[in-house]
């Protein structure tokens, strides 16, 4: 008899490695670039870049189990978008900001954090399995590129970003990352 496949939403959620983690983390973050696309249609930029980043998202999430599917190509284009809102919100992102303001930028600081999960999830498959630096870059980069994006969605609608000072680590200078 035949399995029934409308019973199994993942063919591979039993297995013990990591890589299942960073698969469903990268999913998770895959949905997130769309929610975030759906709220900035009428922001050419962000929203091109966002349709272009959520198919990466899905390479970024089969490069470690399949064939390696990011490139350098890939990865300097991630990093002339980062430097493209960085120019666009410099002054905005030299403290450490809450992550707030419309509901375009919190749903890509939802982006952000989810790219984050995605780095830890790659290291923990790094533990157990050999795992490309340029996954490691591009992961890094890609939850970077959301935080600058968000600044800069604020930027564009005119919410102004509140500064976050926190009580148990000294002030410092932001580093142009999340």
């Amino acid at each position: 008899m035949k399995k029934d496949l409308r019973f199994l939403c993942y063919p591979f959620m039993r297995e013990a490695a990591s890589t299942v983690d960073f698969e469903i983390r990268t999913d998770s973050l895959t949905t997130r670039i769309g929610q975030a696309a759906s709220l900035v249609a009428d922001m050419e930029v962000v929203y091109a870049d966002l349709q272009y980043l959520q198919p990466m998202a899905y390479h970024l999430n089969g490069s470690v189990r399949g064939k390696l599917a990011i490139t350098e190509a890939d990865l300097n284009r991630l990093s002339d978008m980062y430097d493209f809102y960085c120019e666009k919100v410099h002054d905005k992102i030299q403290s450490f900001v809450l992550p707030q303001g419309t509901e375009a930028a919190c749903a890509l600081h939802v982006c952000r954090s989810e790219a984050k999960k995605s780095v830890r999830a790659l290291h923990k498959v790094s533990l157990e399995q050999e795992v490309p630096q340029i996954l490691f870059d591009y992961s890094h980069l890609l939850a970077n590129v959301f935080f600058v994006m968000a600044v800069y969605v604020n930027d564009q609608t005119g919410v102004e970003e509140i500064p976050f000072v926190s009580k148990s680590y000294p002030e410092r200078k932001r580093r142009k990352n999340a």
